[in-house]
């Protein structure tokens, strides 16, 4: 059973993978039917079918760039003879329906062949038999290791994404240069940092919005998880209710009560504000030395892509030192897929190595492939570090029985409304419950 929480992270969650290429998940308009939005082509040629929240790039057009995704696709259909049809959410097809919700609905009907789907969404469908396992596939020999936990399902890897967005803590260098401070590693550093800007005039230090504090407490709840050497085992223990989310979570939530105590941030600014909306302006200005964003904002000029100072991008305080936050959609194939072999062959191309370092340098992104770097802004090179050296902790992960992104930022909020530490940890385990309780 899926709580109240779980049910609004849906409609939202999406939305906060604001780095992803095709991700404006949760548009709502237009009819309720489920229905295809094209028609399969009768004239023999192989086709398979794709449902995701994006159209396709004139594929008849010449000259004409396409986006990093139908770069891929273009190299899977000349490889493999076949054409790939997208049958796509749009605003007009269904009226208050998430993406997530009629991602379900299709999948559940075989409606379709592959499916980018969201974290929650691979769970519900992985746990019911739906999709596809990926793991003969030979590109998902190449992925990193916490990436294949991350899509493993009940033992199948049922989800490959085509990049992984990265979070972390954008700051103005040149404001801790004049205040003589080192980059923060920990909890610690970072409110020692916060003390010292305020002594030196800095009202509120760290620019927020309304869903992105949540980096601060995964940061902190999961270093060791993910970082540890027993992610699998963690997992497990937390999937039993042997453990509870909310001894993981307490940390994080200590810290962020900390930073509301003493003024470190602003509540109720945040409460209101979206992403990048309420905290940018001072940011640019340099009257803020702290803000958190995804890696895409760095190259970005309407977001932080162009500064008057230098930029530095970081991971999140932590026990394990700076440590970026990564969140991923995955493209999953149907288990009863009317084209379910050429579907898997597709999948095979558009995640190998040659076509992810296509797409890594198209959008200049981080590739889930353990063999695919990309060159970044001088900027991100510490978080880029970090990643490389494989230190990071997920921010969705389909293997846990209870959704991460949404929830978090959600209770985070609870928190910013006035709520005690001790109320949210209720929150936390009302979810594992609830979660534990549907699996009997």
């Amino acid at each position: 059973m899926r709580s109240s929480i779980g049910t609004i992270a849906r409609r939202w969650g999406a939305a906060l993978l604001a780095g992803a290429l095709m991700l404006s998940l949760s548009s709502c308009g237009g009819e309720e039917e489920l229905k295809n939005l094209i028609s399969q082509e009768e004239n023999g040629e192989r086709v398979v079918n794709l449902f995701s929240p994006m159209e396709k790039t004139d594929p008849e057009a010449e000259n004409v760039a396409r986006s990093a995704c139908d770069l891929t696709i273009a190299m899977a259909e000349e490889e493999l003879g076949l054409s790939l049809a997208y049958r796509t959410y749009t605003a007009e097809s269904y009226q208050d329906k998430t993406y997530d919700e009629v991602t379900l609905d299709r999948a559940r009907n075989n409606m379709d062949d592959i499916y980018l789907l969201n974290p929650d969404t691979i769970l519900a469908l992985g746990e019911e038999g739906k999709l596809a396992d990926l793991s003969g596939l030979e590109s998902a020999k190449n992925l990193r290791e916490i990436i294949r936990i991350a899509n493993t399902v009940n033992g199948k890897l049922v989800a490959i994404p085509q990049e992984v967005v990265t979070y972390g803590l954008f700051i103005n260098k040149d404001m801790f240069d004049q205040c003589e401070l080192e980059l923060p590693e920990t909890p610690e550093e970072f409110l020692e940092c916060c003390r010292v800007f305020q002594e030196n005039g800095i009202e509120t230090p760290v620019g927020a919005n309304r869903w992105w504090l949540e980096t601060f407490v995964l940061a902190q709840a999961y270093a060791d998880l993910y970082n540890g050497g027993n992610t699998k085992g963690e997992i497990a223990a937390l999937n039993t209710g042997e453990t509870r989310y909310s001894d993981y979570m307490r940390p994080g939530f200590l810290f962020l009560q900390e930073m509301i105590d003493q003024g470190y941030i602003d509540p109720e600014k945040a409460l209101v504000s979206e992403a990048m909306e309420g905290e940018r302006e001072d940011f640019l200005a340099g009257k803020t030395p702290i803000v958190m964003a995804y890696w895409g904002a760095a190259n970005t000029e309407t977001a932080y892509g162009k500064t008057d100072f230098q930029l530095q991008v970081i991971g999140f305080p932590s026990s394990r030192g700076q440590m970026p936050v990564m969140s991923m959609t995955g493209f999953a194939v149907g288990a009863e897929a009317e084209h379910r072999e050429e579907a898997m062959e597709v999948l095979d191309v558009i995640t190998s190595d040659q076509a992810l370092q296509v797409y890594s340098e198209t959008n200049r992104v981080i590739s889930p492939s353990k063999n695919v770097s990309v060159d970044c802004i001088p900027a991100l090179k510490p978080l880029n570090d970090r990643v490389e050296e494989g230190v990071y902790v997920l921010g969705s992960n389909a293997g846990m029985k209870v959704e991460q992104w949404g929830n978090i930022c959600l209770i985070v909020r609870e928190l910013l409304e006035g709520a005690a530490v001790d109320q949210c940890m209720e929150s936390f385990d009302r979810l594992q419950d609830e979660a534990l309780h549907g699996e009997e």
